[in-house]
């Protein structure tokens, strides 16, 4: 699933890193710390992949 804006795709980004044991899975705040628990390293790295160009900053709450 690709993410949807920039901030989703950053977010899936440092949870992959932490899934990898890059990053502590305690650093974690918000959207990636929810994301780290409930998605699998291949749901993570698809949506980290996922262009920037032409996405938003942030997702619109419509």
């Amino acid at each position: 699933m690709p993410a949807k804006s920039k901030a989703q795709q950053m977010a899936a980004g440092a949870a992959l890193a932490a899934k990898r044991g890059e990053k502590k899975a305690s650093e974690l705040k918000g959207a990636s710390k929810s994301m780290y628990k409930s998605m699998s390293e291949r749901e993570l790295h698809d949506m980290a992949a996922t262009k920037r160009k032409g996405k938003p900053a942030r997702k619109s709450q419509s």
